[in-house]
């Protein structure tokens, strides 16, 4: 099936302009073009269309894929009362009695809020296979780290950040037959520049190879 999902921007993530009204076609798992709207939509009238507020970027990294996933215990909602809403890490999480059922279900929750913010990919090594199965069935990909990153963990990938930083990997050319994996993210701001101060927070998309895996509510 053929889907186009249109924004009021798409950003490819390297020095092109940005294309107001942009667009990316997706087949399958695969971006099969990119370029404005109105020529997706007349070349490919069949396609269903997924409009969304905002700008297209291409899928984040977070760099601190170690510190959320495995050194910080993120709580059921039904222990918030007891525990908070926030990641646990230090001495909060010392005092829990983990064990890999709950490693498993803490890395599917912070996964899932990684996803509320653009994210597609974390870097660093991961040990915990209850952990990494979390990252994998999810569609996260692992990438590399070679030096520990700075700041305090966040789960904004674009804290203390810029987009280009963040991205994981830019978009295809405009107007060409792409093929590569459709992973991408929406998010609710008018430009780059904006979702930099915002943060990817008010992300409100998130597509990893074809498979819409976060929409806002």
């Amino acid at each position: 099936m053929l889907t186009i999902h249109a924004a009021d921007l798409l950003v490819t993530g390297d020095r092109r302009p940005p294309v107001p009204g942009g667009a990316i076609l997706v087949e399958g798992r695969q971006i099969a073009a990119i370029g404005p709207y109105d020529r997706l939509a007349t070349t490919h009238p069949t396609a269903r269309v997924r409009r969304w507020p905002g700008v297209i970027t291409p899928g984040l990294v977070n760099p601190h894929g170690p510190e959320l996933l495995e050194q910080a215990y993120h709580p059921d909602p039904r222990e918030a009362a007891d525990l908070g809403t926030e990641p646990l890490t230090g001495d909060a999480l010392s005092n829990l009695p983990m064990t890999d059922t709950r490693w498993a279900a803490s890395a599917r929750r912070g996964v899932q809020r990684l996803l509320a913010h653009g994210t597609v990919a974390v870097a660093g090594t991961l040990w915990r296979p209850a952990v990494v199965d979390a990252v994998y069935r999810a569609g996260l990909t692992v990438e590399q780290r070679f030096a520990d990153p700075m700041g305090r963990p966040s789960l904004d990938p674009l804290a203390g950040r810029d987009l280009a930083e963040a991205i994981v990997l830019p978009l295809p050319p405009t107007g060409v037959d792409a093929l590569i994996d459709a992973t991408f993210a929406v998010f609710d701001a008018p430009d780059g520049p904006a979702l930099e101060k915002a943060g990817a927070g008010v992300c409100v998309a998130t597509v990893i190879k074809g498979r819409l895996v976060y929409r806002r509510r």
